[in-house]
């Protein structure tokens, strides 16, 4: 979902910014043998973070390298924005607003 919402044209800030955050991950995931792995996963293929549409190609790849590794199905890239494009950022009071009332 991070890529999801992430900018088409993100700032320097914001390119640092992802960076730091899938890096913390790589030390505080809670299983160790895990983030273990995932360190390596993101040393052999580092963020890509210059678009939208490139760090959600690198997490669908990074995804698949962790569902090939548990053998699980992989998940189609190509159509990676189809399957997020959909999703809209509302806060608790705009869910709530949402929702339809109980008659």
């Amino acid at each position: 979902m991070l890529a999801a919402q992430y900018p088409t044209c993100p700032t320097r800030q914001q390119k640092r910014d992802v960076k730091q955050f899938i890096d913390s991950l790589t030390r505080i995931y809670p299983c160790g043998e895990c983030a273990q792995h995932f360190q390596e996963v993101v040393r052999r293929d580092p963020p890509q973070v210059d678009s939208q549409a490139a760090l959600a190609q690198w997490t669908c790849r990074v995804h698949n390298v962790v569902n090939q590794r548990l053998q699980k199905p992989v998940f189609n890239c190509n159509v990676v924005g189809a399957r997020w494009a959909a999703l809209d950022c509302l806060s608790e009071d705009e869910e709530k607003l949402e929702q339809p009332r109980s008659a």
